[in-house]
């Protein structure tokens, strides 16, 4: 499970470079599924984050992220409304999640001078594949600004959602 690494020297110089940004990306991405985090136990309960802490305490932010989804699609049918980005956040805020994990596992003790990095074992009818990415400076940048943008587009959809709830409220005061 391994390649050849022709210049051993721009391979480290390459890492110096990189893993920096590697930090950054979980550091960035902590902060989304700590408002993932906030916002169900939110939902679950605005007086105590503890019922919402004991629900989530355990699960994986692919669990947290179909928990927030169901939440909110059963928000979106009481309101009977939607904005039109919800299903794109979702679908983004699964897709940074699935590039965290590919820069996160990565074997970059295995990176060359190109940045090509072994990410993963594929199983195929041709046998087992050794699949590698290369992780370059830019791309590793632009992982974190889309994963900070991510962030920005669930607090957007929060204030929406807050926005709903106090027209509402405001709705049941003239009743």
């Amino acid at each position: 499970m391994s390649h050849a690494i022709e210049d051993e020297e721009l391979a480290e110089s390459y890492l110096d470079d990189s893993l920096p940004l590697v930090g950054l990306v979980v550091m960035y991405f902590n902060a989304v599924e700590k408002s993932l985090d906030s916002f169900i136990c939110e939902v679950i309960s605005d007086r105590s984050d503890t019922p919402g802490l004991i629900v989530i305490q355990k699960l994986m932010f692919s669990a947290k992220l179909d928990l927030f989804k169901r939440f909110s699609d059963d928000f979106h049918l009481c309101f009977a409304i939607q904005p039109e980005s919800f299903t794109g956040l979702v679908q983004e805020l699964g897709e940074i999640a699935r590039l965290r994990n590919l820069v996160v596992h990565a074997d970059w003790s295995s990176t060359d001078e190109e940045g090509y990095t072994f990410v993963r074992l594929k199983g195929s009818k041709e046998g087992m594949l050794q699949e590698y990415l290369q992780f370059s400076v830019d791309s590793l940048e632009k992982l974190i600004d889309r994963i900070i943008a991510a962030n920005h587009l669930l607090s957007g959809y929060w204030e929406w959602r807050s926005v709903c709830l106090s027209i509402h409220g405001r709705h049941e005061d003239d009743v």
